[in-house]
């Protein structure tokens, strides 16, 4: 990271100009979110085994999750992003794959499908993160990646309206994606990012304001404490 234009300019006691200032910000802010997202997918983690239940989760959403986070992280790789520009993928992929094992673990029994799911993906991650695929179709695959991510909300908000409430979905991690997808519409806008990268955030933003809106609309009201008869 340069700052030597930021402290020539502040040396002279002037405002560095824009083009000295934007840049410096956004790898400031990209590596903010790096850091916030080592904590993202906790509270939904720690909801989870708190209560003991997956009630109101779609797990097919989840499982989603995990490919979608997996096929971007491998794509920034690949194209030699900064780690700024990416860097929360792979903290989120990780806490991704620990909250799917603990999804899995509270939904026992577990069909034959998830556990060719969840084999499958064992088999095929290892090779789509190290590139060792054909350049063409890691394209493809990333072409699809936005739309997994985008079904994969879709499949949550479905759940959401039709049981008319979310569930043991945590409000705090749906708030931090909102927050981390509207900043990385910025940074991605600074570090000239892929059109791809910038639509999936955008993306991200709007299925997750959705989710949002349904807490908030499905948030059952506290019973009110009855009154004693003197």
């Amino acid at each position: 990271m340069d700052f030597s234009c930021a402290v020539g300019s502040l040396r002279h006691v002037i405002v560095p100009d824009k083009d000295c200032l934007l840049p410096l910000i956004s790898k400031l802010v990209g590596y903010c979110i790096v850091a916030a997202s080592t904590t993202v997918k906790l509270p939904q983690i720690i909801k989870i085994l708190k209560h003991k239940s997956v009630r109101g989760l779609s797990v097919v959403a989840f499982e989603l999750d995990v490919v979608g986070y997996t096929i971007a992280l491998a794509y920034c790789l690949h194209k030699g992003l900064p780690f700024s520009a990416y860097g929360e993928l792979t903290f989120i992929l990780i806490q991704a794959i620990i909250l799917i094992a603990t999804i899995y673990y509270y939904s026992q029994p577990l069909g034959t499908k998830t556990w060719v799911r969840a084999l499958l993906y064992c088999a095929l991650a290892p090779t789509i993160l190290a590139g060792q695929i054909d350049p063409v179709l890691f394209e493809v695959l990333y072409a699809f990646q936005l739309a997994i991510f985008f079904f994969a909300k879709i499949a949550q908000i479905w759940n959401n309206f039709s049981n008319r409430s979310t569930g043991e979905l945590s409000f705090l991690t749906c708030l931090m994606n909102f927050a981390g997808s509207m900043v990385r519409v910025f940074t991605s806008i600074q570090e000239r990012a892929p059109r791809s990268v910038l639509l999936g955030a955008v993306i991200g933003i709007t299925t997750t304001v959705t989710i949002l809106i349904q807490m908030i609309m499905y948030q059952k009201p506290q019973a009110k404490p009855e009154k004693k008869i003197k």
